[in-house]
């Protein structure tokens, strides 16, 4: 087990958030995923705790957030558990050593054990990637904000709709208190530039 004061996050990377297919889909996803990895490589590197956070809804949807109930029941449901568009993407799924933490809400904190297992893990400091920044990604950073947490989030490895969504949360985030770096930065952080 890792014991390291940085976990890196990898939120909401499954098939239901990235195939145009879906009504969840995320229009800025799929671009990022090459920079997402070079962050999980960055963190490996590192020896740094990486935690999948996943949503995943039982068939029924009665555990679905109120404002998609009616989504979930036109559109047969999504992210259930067991289903292809509940799985993460192969070239970011879990490797031996990482941890899983599932989900129904946005953020990764609420009703999960992340707060216990963090702790744990002796992390202090938060890397955050992943899709959809202004849900997901925002109600995160505002709960680990919240718990005293050193929050930093991956701005081309993490996505929303569009562009202009992406920049505004952003905005926000630094405005609260949250660092924004790039893959870039991260990696010179962690002295792998060139590697």
């Amino acid at each position: 087990m890792n014991m390291t004061d940085v976990a890196l996050l990898v939120i909401d990377m499954q098939q239901d958030f990235l195939s145009p297919a879906s009504p969840l889909f995320v229009a800025g996803g799929p671009t990022m995923v090459p920079s997402l990895e070079r962050a999980l490589k960055a963190a490996r590197f590192a020896n740094e705790s990486i935690i999948h956070v996943i949503r995943q809804h039982r068939v029924t949807g009665i555990d679905v957030d109120q404002s998609r109930r009616a989504l979930f029941a036109e559109t047969g449901g999504f992210l259930v558990a067991g289903t292809p568009g509940a799985e993460e993407l192969p070239q970011l799924a879990p490797a031996p050593g990482d941890f899983t933490v599932v989900k129904t809400r946005w953020s990764a904190f609420f009703a999960t054990d992340l707060e216990g297992l963090l702790r744990r893990l002796g992390a202090h400091r938060l890397i955050l990637t992943g899709v959809q920044t202004p849900n997901c990604i925002r109600a995160t950073a505002n709960d680990a904000l919240s718990l005293d947490y050193a929050t930093v989030v991956l701005s081309d490895a993490t996505a929303s709709q569009t562009e202009e969504i992406q920049m505004s949360n952003l905005r926000d985030m630094t405005a609260m208190g949250v660092e924004v770096m790039t893959v870039s930065q991260f990696e010179q952080s962690l002295g792998m530039q060139g590697r």
